[in-house]
């Protein structure tokens, strides 16, 4: 061997290289931004000013649940189409001091008097999407409430006082909303009382120009002094109530008082050791649970993220799931559910045998289990302390804002997830009073060892099918929570038919490959929030006490943390 000396400027060229190529490795990534890590709290929603509130309450002494209800106050004046206080919520909550995990459904119910017989009469064969008979009772203001009387720190002024403040002042409006504002102008434009809220003096509000809802600063001054109260006996009822009335709706004062949100207990799996946890029924979390048993059936991590073999098994795994969500799921109070069997692992196996990896199935039926979104808002909160929330909000349409009715100088829509059940006598989701409809927004968590994860990805029924591509991305290769929300996906909003929606970031080879498949793909555009939905993530490391937070980068929102309280001029660190 020959040796040859190197020179110190030769050597020095080698190092300098060598480094720049480690460099260049560290940047070349696919991810759109890093994680946010903090010791303090980090609050993770789909916009940034309702982030940079979520931020300060923590920093005001409030806790992971106060900062979550600031914020959903707050996408509920800067988000009015997707989300507000005449929707819904689920939520699941770690308690640090406990270590336990909490569920809450604060879906409403369907007024007394919504029957099938009632929308038959009136000439239905399919349940109304739109109009007063799509609404059904808000539990928002009601689930805020069970949450913050059992886990908060802080009053309802304190929580409320920032959207107070931007309501009565204003907030430029953003992109992405925007957009959503201006396909909604038609429905806004039909109901008088929803222009004068959402259309300001005859005007489509453009990304930009500056929008004041005092109407729901009133609403929310009702709230923060007298509490849920105020929305479901007071002043605010008063007007739900005169609402229902001008449009021919059923709505009662005893629908509204009588309601109550429900403390649950979440349901689980584990994945590759990881144990993934969503809401029980009404919601959609159990069709996430069975996908992933049924993918772990696989061995996903060997055929390569978005292969071929990968997205065809995902998919084909979507459908079973899904096919089995929409025969069984329902009200629990008033349909037997099969739960245990969907969501174990026998049962998984079982179903992963009607898969085939050669080619597409287009009718896919529900097996047999023995015993038998669009306008929504997901944000996740961790403080300093370690206490964690997963919360999802919705009004259900975003285009159109809901129902498309506006509760009259109140400053919010009606939702209209009574869509959601059906007029199938057969179905255990037929309408009936009183009950709740089978419903798509579902909040997730998932922990490992001293690893916890709150998480959730908005969007119809995208959600559980994304929620399982989530915790894929985790898992079976290795992603932080940024790289695993933006990562392209898939979504199959239909339930029979071998048609899914795919992002154009998935090679034009794979696309070809599984067409040829038989799978009839639909194109989306590179991040695609209205079929692929957008989500949300903040996680606890609770060995080394760190947080972090991640924001789909498909809406306008951003990841903020906590900052540490400012020391007196001249103070000294503490040793």
């Amino acid at each position: 061997m020959i040796h040859r000396l190197v020179s110190p400027r030769a050597a020095a060229a080698i190092a300098i290289s060598m480094l720049a190529t480690r460099t260049l490795n560290a940047q070349d990534r696919s991810q759109s931004r890093s994680m946010v890590s903090s010791s303090q709290g980090v609050v993770a929603s789909e916009s940034v000013l309702a982030s940079q509130v979520g931020a300060r309450i923590l920093e005001q002494g409030g806790n992971a649940i106060d900062a979550a209800i600031a914020v959903n106050a707050m996408m509920g004046l800067v988000a009015p189409m997707n989300d507000g206080i005449g929707g819904d919520l689920f939520a699941i909550v770690y308690e640090a001091k406990t270590g336990k995990l909490y569920g809450l459904n604060a879906s409403g119910w369907a007024p007394k008097g919504l029957t099938a017989e009632y929308l038959r009469g009136k000439g239905n064969t399919r349940m109304p999407q739109r109009g007063i008979d799509a609404a059904t009772v808000p539990g928002a203001v009601k689930g805020w409430e069970v949450l913050r009387t059992r886990f908060g720190k802080l009053s309802f002024a304190q929580i409320l006082a920032p959207s107070i403040r931007y309501a009565e002042d204003g907030f430029p409006v953003g992109e992405v909303v925007s957009v959503y504002w201006k396909d909604s102008e038609e429905a806004l434009r039909a109901d008088p009382a929803t222009a004068k809220t959402f259309l300001p003096g005859g005007k489509l509000p453009l990304q930009g120009d500056v929008f004041r809802n005092p109407e729901l600063a009133w609403t929310y001054r009702q709230i923060a002094a007298q509490g849920a109260r105020a929305f479901y006996t007071g002043n605010v009822a008063a007007k739900l109530l005169a609402s229902s009335k001008t449009h021919g709706g059923t709505m009662t004062a005893a629908d509204l008082s009588e309601y109550e949100p429900e403390w649950v207990t979440p349901l689980s799996t584990t994945y590759h050791g990881w144990t993934v946890y969503e809401l029980p029924p009404n919601g959609q979390g159990i069709a996430a649970l069975e996908m992933l048993n049924i993918m772990e059936r696989f061995p996903l991590a060997k055929m390569g993220h978005n292969s071929v073999a990968a997205l065809h098994h995902m998919i084909e795994a979507k459908k079973l799931a899904y096919a089995d969500l929409q025969r069984f799921n329902g009200d629990p109070r008033f349909a037997k559910i099969p739960v245990a069997a969907l969501q174990s692992k026998e049962y998984a196996t079982q179903r992963a045998t009607q898969i085939d990896a050669r080619k597409a199935t287009c009718m896919v039926p529900a097996g047999q289990a023995e015993g038998t979104d669009n306008g929504t808002t997901y944000l996740s909160v961790v403080d300093k302390e370690g206490n964690m929330i997963s919360f999802i909000q919705s009004n259900y349409s975003t285009v159109g804002f809901g129902a498309g009715l506006a509760v009259a100088d109140a400053g919010f829509v009606w939702h209209n997830r009574g869509g959601g059940f059906s007029l199938d006598a057969d179905s255990p989701n037929l309408i009936a009073g009183r009950k709740r409809p089978l419903h798509t927004i579902i909040p997730a968590f998932m922990e490992k060892g001293d690893n916890k994860i709150a998480f959730g990805i908005m969007g119809g029924w995208n959600q559980a099918q994304a929620h399982a591509q989530f915790v894929s991305n985790i898992v079976d290769f290795g992603m932080n929570i940024q790289g695993a929300l933006d990562m392209p996906r898939f979504s199959k909003e239909t339930f029979p038919g071998c048609d899914v929606n795919f992002e154009s970031r998935i090679s034009q080879a794979v696309r070809d490959s599984l067409a040829a498949m038989g799978h009839q793909i639909v194109m989306r555009g590179d991040f695609s929030s209205t079929r692929m939905g957008a989500g949300q993530a903040v996680q606890r490391n609770f060995t080394t006490k760190v947080n972090f937070g991640a924001s789909d980068p498909r809406k306008d929102g951003a990841a903020i943390a906590e900052l540490l309280p400012n020391r007196p001029a001249g103070g000294a660190a503490r040793r």
